[in-house]
Formats: C-alpha cells, structure tokens, sequence
C-alpha cells in the first residue's frame, strides 16, 4: 500500500540515530506495558477490599508504576522532541541541497513558489510523523497487542467485544482510506497551485502593480482557494463520518461490557474486579484506538505531501561527478569543444556538433539569434547539462572526470541578470571568493568601478542591497556581480550579455571593467555591441544549435554570410563615440 511505503521510509530516515530511536522505541514499549498494569492493578485493588483483604501491597506497586510512568514518559517526550527537530532540519538540508543541485529546467518547470511548499511542508508533516510516533503511535500499537491475550487470560467473552471494537476501527479506516485517497491527491495539487501562484507573484510584485494587476491576481488566488475548498470538503466529511462512527462504537462497547459483565458477575462467573479491569481495558482501547485513527487520518493526509518531498529527493538530473574525479589544477585555461551534442529532452532542440578551441587568454564571442544554443553551449561547459556525444577539455583534460568544485571554481561567470542575494554588498561580492579579506573586496570593487557608489550607500559595504539587488540600479548591480568575477581570479570568465539594458554612461563604464577582468583570462561572451563582439579574438556565429560561421569579426562581415546579415539588420548596438577609442585602446 502506497501509505504503508510512504509511512515507512519516513520512519527509515530515524536510522542516522539508530541507537536512540531504538532506546525510545523500549521506552515506549515500557510506558505500554505499565498502561495495561494500571487496570489490572486497579481491578485486585477492588477485589481486595471487597473481600476484606490487605491492599495496600497493591497500591504500592500501582504507585511505583506510575511514578515510573510520569518519569518515562517525560523523558520521552523530551528526547523525542529534540531527536524529530534534528532530524527535521537535516531533511531540510538534504531537500534544499538536492533542490540548488536539480537543473534550470527543473526550477523553471516547478517555479520558486512549489518548491518552498515541497521542502517547508514535507519537512513539517515529517516532523508531526516522527514525533506522534515516537510519543504515541508505538505505545499504542504496543498496548493493543499485549492487551488481547491479556483480556483473553480473564474471560474471553468480554474480550471479544474489546476484539469486535478493534475490528470495526480498523474496517471504518480502511474504508475511509480509499474513499478519499485520490480526492486528497488532489487537495495537495491545489496546494501546491496556490503556494505557485503566491510566488509567482510576489515575485513579479513590480509588474503586478504597474499593470494594476492588484485586483485580478487577487482575484485569481481567491478562486484556486475555493477550488481547494471543494476538493477539501468531501474528504473532511468522510473522516467526521468515520470519527462519529468509532465514537458511536466505542461507547455501545462500554455499555455491553458493563452490562455482560454484570450478568457473568451475577452468576458468580467474574469478579467485580475483573469487571472493572475489563472496563478500564475498553477505555484503554478505546484512547488507543482513538490515537491511532487519528494518526492514520493524519498520514492519510500528509501522504501526498510527503511522496512530493520524496520525489524531490528522488529526482535525477543532477551532473553526477564521476568516481575518482580528480581536481582541476593550474589551469592554463584552454577550451576544446569536440563534436559536442547536447539534445534537451522530449525535444528537437539544443546544440549539434559543436567543434572549436579556444587557446589560453583568448576572447570568443558567441552570436546568432534566440534560440540559437549560445547560453546552452557555456551551460555546457560548466557542467550545468552534460552532453549525449562529444567532449569538453580543458587544457586537455576531459571536464567529466575532474570534481565539479574545482571546475566551477575556475570559471567565473558574469550573468545578464547579476543573481544577487538579499545580504550585504560585501557578502554578495565575497561569494566570488568566501575566504577575501575586506582589501582584496575593496579591490574587486574599485577595478569594477564601484567602490565610489558603494561609499555612498548607507554603511557602505555594509549596505544590504535586497531581494536579488532591488535597492540598487541595474548599473550598480551589474558592477557587483563583476566585481565578484574579479575577486574569483578564475581563468575562464562567461559573460553572458553582462552590459544588456544600460544606459549608454553605466554601459561604458562596465565595459571597461569589463575590459579588465578580461585580460589574461579565457574569456566566452554573449554580447550585442559592435565595439565588443569586434574586439574578440574569434567570433562563432550559431543558429538552430550549430555553429554556421568562425573566424575574426573583419572577416566575418564581409562573408557574405548571417554574420553580416546580423550587422546589417541592426542585431547588434552601434558603437558610441568614445567606443573606437576604447577599441583603439584595447
């Protein structure tokens, strides 16, 4: 059964502390079996006095086992606590590190909103599960199986109604289970649609308000809720109809066992004591039967919630390092992309055949229109994709059996969209290298230009510049996110359309810093300036994933070919008037 598997595996991620769920299992497995005592105890207790006989022995023991009851269970809550709240944060650790491994394609196929409702929410339903396991669910297991020859041993007859009970809870659940399996599937896949639909757009806050937008998104998030609502109603039905159902059940029990067991008492065929044990067993049943219909109920509804979470651990498409991959050293910087194919899937697109060499400190320039396989071929080379035939070296090793840290370390990107975090600039600067000292930032930031409008934010490199760089310009930004290429040193640097939407003064200026980076390093650029593309040392031109055209911009222009197609088309930007200086400069 799929809850069974699902119950399961939750229990199986305990075993990285085996030894203290195993010693909290025995606890429980104790506190059951002095559950079950406490009416037998109580029961001789009542014959005793009844016959005149000493009690007090009895009375003794039943306060020792309940002191050790008190004492036990507190000491299970406690360290079943701490031992679930662990756990649920390495789950979460294990869900937030296989989700920032996962391709672009998964998070652009899932979107921010979904994936945070799959980590939070399974982590939490994971944590109620262990905890209400530990504390609950195995004492009552526990009880009901030692409680059924115990109950035997006294009279089987008012054991039978315990028995009876017992079946019918069991029944209702079963029933109920696969009444509203598939409708709670559902439920969570609403779930997930409004937790999308609230990241999608706080996430496009900007452009929800500008196109007044406030009205309609409401609007929308309001009627993926009443759907949720519908979807919710039945199945919340079917479990009320199974609580009044079990209550109905549990309490026709009590009454026969006070009634048969007057009868069998009456004939001299049981003890009152017997008869108030048998009671205090059905209302032991009764609780525990009542926990573990409710823990069921609740794994019922958590089961979608908790197959999403698995799944996402259980997604491939991760660039698996190769065993024995071996560090990425000294690296010269040349690139060799031989015969590589990359295919996305279930498509006809990607890139074909690509076959070039890029010698140390050159600057390739990569053009052709959207679509074309520019961003997928550097996506290549940093193993964010692998590709199906061909290979990528550099300096003559194969970039699959060397470790993936030691390659991305020597590759410094620079992206259209800078990808800044909500910290301080100086933070977001040292993610290019965690270990600089706070000259070596200043020093990144000054040859990217910008360690004068750093000074003028509030508290300077302190400044905290917000959700992906909000409190800064599009210039600012960008000059950030250089000058974390730059404090990288890396010897291969990607720029991928790193001076696009700037106005013509800030674009200058990152060009420059630009320029600077550059120098000494392999350097692969997307760009749509003349002036750029022009000063790289080899242009490749792409469409639909091939390369159609490679050589030097002067030659290229004059080709003949989609290059200068491209030029005369107006693809790429003119050059400003101080641009042939800088050129010359170069």
């Amino acid at each position: 059964m799929k809850m069974a598997r699902i119950y399961i595996r939750a229990l199986g991620m305990l075993t990285s502390e085996r030894w203290l769920a195993m010693a909290l299992v025995a606890a429980g497995a104790a506190i059951a079996i002095v559950q079950l005592a406490e009416p037998i105890l109580f029961g001789r207790v009542v014959d005793a006095l009844s016959k005149g006989d000493q009690a007090f022995p009895i009375i003794a023991i039943w306060a020792a086992l309940g002191l050790f009851n008190i004492i036990a269970s507190v000491a299970l809550s406690i360290m079943a606590d701490r031992l679930a709240h662990r756990q649920r944060l390495a789950a979460m650790g294990a869900a937030f590190e296989r989700a920032i491994n996962l391709p672009v394609s998964y998070h652009a196929q899932q979107g921010t909103g979904r994936l945070v409702r799959i980590i939070l929410a399974g982590t939490d339903q994971l944590f109620a599960l262990w905890l209400s396991f530990l504390r609950e669910h195995l004492t009552a297991i526990i009880s009901i199986i030692l409680l059924v020859p115990v109950a035997i041993s006294i009279d089987t007859r008012l054991a039978a109604l315990l028995a009876a009970l017992a079946v019918l809870y069991f029944l209702a659940n079963t029933v109920i289970i696969k009444r509203t399996q598939g409708g709670q599937e559902n439920v969570e896949a609403y779930h997930q649609d409004v937790f999308g639909r609230v990241g999608d757009v706080i996430g496009n806050v900007t452009v929800v308000q500008s196109y007044t937008r406030l009205v309609d998104e409401t609007s929308a998030l309001r009627n993926l809720m009443a759907d949720l609502l519908r979807a919710q109603y039945p199945v919340l039905t079917w479990w009320a109809m199974l609580t009044v159902l079990t209550r109905g059940a549990a309490t026709i029990t009590m009454v026969a066992v006070f009634a048969i067991g007057s009868i069998l008492a009456q004939r001299g065929e049981v003890t009152v004591g017997e008869i108030v044990a048998f009671v205090g067993f059905a209302g032991l049943l009764i609780s525990k039967l009542d926990q573990l219909s409710s823990f069921v109920a609740r794994i019922f509804m958590q089961a979608p919630t908790l197959q999403n979470f698995f799944d996402l651990l259980d997604t491939s498409g991760m660039t698996i390092e190769k065993t024995g991959a071996v560090p990425l050293e000294n690296v010269r910087g040349r690139v060799s992309f031989d015969h590589v194919t990359y295919r996305f899937p279930a498509s006809d697109q990607g890139v074909f055949e690509l076959d070039f060499d890029a010698a140390p400190g050159q600057t390739f320039a990569l053009v052709g229109p959207t679509g074309s396989g520019k961003t997928t071929t550097l996506a290549l080379l940093q193993r964010l994709r692998d590709p199906q035939e061909g290979r990528i070296l550099i300096d003559d090793i194969d970039i699959r059996d060397v470790t993936l840290n030691s390659l991305r370390q020597s590759i410094a990107v620079v992206f259209q969209d800078a990808g800044l975090f909500n910290r301080s600039i100086a933070e977001n600067i040292r993610v290019g290298r965690p270990g600089a000292t706070d000259e070596e930032v200043e020093e990144a930031a000054r040859l990217a230009e910008a360690h004068d409008f750093i000074l003028a934010k509030p508290g300077g490199y302190g400044f905290v510049i917000g959700e992906r760089g909000s409190a800064l310009s599009g210039g600012e930004r960008q000059r950030i996110a250089i000058a974390r290429a730059i404090l990288k040193n890396a010897p291969i640097l990607i720029l991928d359309e790193a001076t696009s939407a700037l106005d013509n003064e800030t674009e200058l200026k990152i060009k420059r810093a630009l320029d600077r980076v550059r120098r000494g390093r392999t350097t692969f650029l997307i760009a749509h300036r003349l002036s750029t593309v022009a000063s790289a040392d080899k242009i490749l031109v792409l469409e639909k994933g091939r390369i159609v055209e490679m050589g030097t911009f002067a030659a290229l222009a004059e080709a003949g070919g989609i290059f200068e197609r491209l030029v005369k088309a107006g693809d790429f930007k003119e050059d400003e008037p101080d641009a042939p200086a800088a050129r010359a400069a170069e």
